[in-house]
């Protein structure tokens, strides 16, 4: 690999920019000072970029908008043009889908395929950030057991995901997988992956409908006003996997993959955090369902809380390490109960959540 020499003058890439994760990263570009080339399905569509507006009004760097789609051959090429780090956020993501092989893997790696082989053909570019997750590291808390120390680590890989268990966590392993074969087929862009456990934290869009935001959303709005599930897992601040992109981008050192998971937790924590700060002003979850209860209704409730993902992760413990992403890119943890706290309160700032009555 030629030595790394990346120019702050020239523009970035992030593509799908309108994603909760890409918001806050460009945010961070944008108060650096750099162009962003921001692509989006359809940029004429001003209402959903209006969050990415207001933060550039206020930030030094600039923001140009592309029409991209992950699924088309070439779509990338003119947003690519000139760009020294292209940040790979975008990613297909469907729920409840009845052909996850068509849905959800084969877009996944295709769209890898699409974005990193235009990166292959532009020469300005020397580094590649992409967003990956940790569930390409593992697939259930059962398998954390087989971890060395019984600890997650970036040299563990997801190895028991498939297309009929937990097809989201195999797509995106799939993805990076696809993403480091064609890394290693050439020796002009090095890659660094970032792979982020459940995020959390106030984002750019207070209206976003993605997971984050409907899980925050479901615990203040009495869909989970029974009881929760002991499903541990690991949390960490929008804000801070936003950083680690930035760092992985900008410091020659960084290679490989990224572990980013600030706390181990789970949702009763989650419960018991928002009901500390709040009190009984919303209609928190204050019990933790038993594992057979939702053994027994968990499928009927969420069609991806299978018997088989209950039995491989209720109340079994969450375990991983993110001391490299903390002592190679400089990453620094906000406490999880900041990052809980300041999300549920800008959804109840817009309305999203409203007081019980």
């Amino acid at each position: 690999m030629n030595q790394l020499n990346i120019d702050k003058t020239q523009p970035v890439l992030v593509t799908g920019a309108t994603g909760y994760v890409a918001g806050m990263l460009i945010k961070r570009l944008l108060e650096e000072g750099l162009t962003v080339h921001a692509t989006v399905r359809d940029a004429s569509k001003k209402e959903r970029l209006k969050y990415l507006n207001a933060v550039a009004a206020d930030a030094p760097g600039k923001i140009r908008y592309f029409n991209a789609d992950l699924l088309q051959e070439g779509s990338f090429a003119e947003a690519m043009q000139g760009c020294s780090v292209v940040f790979h956020t975008a990613s297909p993501f469907a729920t409840n889908t009845s052909n996850a092989q068509r849905d959800l893997v084969e877009p996944a790696q295709l769209g890898t395929r699409n974005v990193l082989g235009q990166v292959s053909q532009v020469e300005s570019v020397t580094r590649v950030v992409l967003t990956s997750s940790t569930v390409a590291i593992y697939g259930d808390n059962a398998d954390i057991a087989s971890s060395a120390g019984g600890v997650l680590t970036e040299e563990d890989w997801n190895y028991t995901s498939s297309v009929d268990h937990q097809p989201y966590s195999y797509s995106k392993t799939v993805a990076e997988k696809e993403a480091w074969k064609l890394n290693q087929g050439q020796e002009r862009w090095s890659l660094v992956t970032i792979n982020p456990t459940f995020v959390m934290g106030p984002g750019l869009n207070p209206h976003a409908s993605g997971e984050s935001y409907s899980v925050m959303k479901q615990f203040g709005d009495g869909t989970m006003k029974a009881g929760v599930p002991d499903y541990p897992m690991g949390f960490v601040d929008v804000r801070d996997v936003a950083e680690a992109h930035f760092q992985a981008a900008f410091r020659p050192s960084a290679q490989g993959r990224h572990l980013t998971s600030g706390h181990d937790s789970s949702f009763p924590e989650v419960g018991r955090i928002l009901h500390n700060h709040f009190g009984d002003a919303y209609p928190f979850p204050k019990r933790t369902l038993p594992k057979w209860l939702v053994w027994l209704v968990g499928p009927m409730v969420n069609k991806s809380l299978t018997r088989k993902v209950v039995a491989r992760n209720i109340g079994i413990p969450f375990a991983a390490d993110s001391s490299k992403v903390q002592k190679e890119l400089g990453i620094r943890f906000r406490p999880l109960n900041e990052s809980l706290m300041e999300m549920f309160q800008q959804l109840v700032d817009h309305g999203v959540v409203t007081l019980s009555k």
